[in-house]
């Protein structure tokens, strides 16, 4: 055999290779075609709408008639707003009423929704059906939960104010005064466990019963265990339902919208709300569109400072700090 026949190549080996390559192809040509109808809606009902009022928020649109070109004036009025407050864009009312709404509903939801974790973690009979009946609150629409609440929070007959009328106390007004309302709707809120009760309890019943039983023979508490054991096991889930309840409680619009209408005295006024009220009602659309796209900045601002928080005291399985 000759060197030059030594290193040829073996050319019966190639029809394995082109069919290895049609293979990968025609793979990739399914994926695509099976992905085409998600990237087809996502580019004509979320991309191309988003582009689209990105554009609008530089115009003043009614949507009757054509839209004018005006640069940066509505993000101009927005910043104008933040350090003299009026009632023409309500930019700085509602910023402050949605951030007051976060700050107090995040961390108190989460805690509820850890606590109910925790109680549903048990293992006693009838589990399951304790857990449905906790999760049921959730599949109920917020149409008509606002309307039974509203109905019970009523100043004059409701449910509260005749409970109260038992005790020799007057009647409730909590949701239609301007210093109550913004509390009683982080109360209302609280009454529904969700999503997050669900992660915080798939992360519990995660949690390697070994650790406990260590810490039990070392001498912990419970409290100690909670701590150092529940409160790390857990931080990828807190970090988890922090983002997505900061994401939701700024998206905040049912509530308000149902229950106090953004009042008494703009107490209520929720940013979304305010977008709705410009965009639907007043049909200024260039400012609406403005105020969308700044919440974006804000929304993925808070995103971020928490993601870059992350570091110092999300754990995970595995992993060494300080190396």
């Amino acid at each position: 055999m000759s060197a030059v026949q030594a290193v040829a190549p073996d050319k019966s080996r190639r029809p394995a290779k082109t069919g290895l390559g049609r293979m990968r192809l025609r793979e990739e040509r399914e994926f695509y075609l099976f992905v085409a109808p998600w990237l087809v809606g996502f580019l004509i009902w979320t991309a191309g709408p988003m582009i689209y009022s990105l554009y609008i928020s530089f115009t003043t649109w009614d949507v009757f008639t054509k839209p004018v070109w005006v640069g940066l004036q509505n993000y101009a009025t927005l910043w104008h707003d933040l350090f003299e407050p009026s009632q023409l864009v309500l930019f700085s009312q509602s910023l402050k009423v949605t951030t007051i709404y976060t700050v107090l509903m995040v961390p108190l939801r989460m805690i509820v929704n850890l606590l109910g974790a925790m109680l549903l973690n048990q293992r006693i009979r009838g589990m399951p059906f304790f857990r449905a009946v906790f999760y049921s609150p959730t599949v109920i629409p917020s149409v008509a939960s606002a309307l039974v609440w509203t109905w019970i929070m009523q100043s004059n007959g409701g449910l509260v104010s005749i409970f109260l009328n038992k005790l020799g106390l007057p009647n409730q007004t909590w949701l239609y005064r301007s210093k109550t309302a913004l509390v009683t709707l982080v109360g209302l809120g609280l009454w529904g466990f969700g999503s997050q009760m669900l992660f915080f309890l798939a992360g519990l019943q995660s949690i390697p019963e070994h650790l406990y039983e260590a810490a039990k023979i070392d001498g912990a508490g419970q409290w100690q265990q909670f701590r150092y054991i529940t409160v790390p096991m857990l931080s990828p889930v807190i970090f988890y339902n922090l983002v997505m309840s900061m994401m939701g409680t700024f998206q905040a619009f049912d509530s308000a919208f149902l229950y106090t209408g953004g009042g008494p005295n703009y107490a209520t006024h929720f940013y979304v709300l305010n977008i709705y009220t410009f965009g639907w009602r007043y049909f200024k659309f260039g400012i609406a569109s403005a105020m969308a796209w700044v919440l974006l900045v804000i929304i993925l601002a808070m995103t971020m400072l928490v993601l870059r928080s992350s570091s110092a005291w999300v754990y995970y399985e595995g992993e060494v700090k300080g190396r």
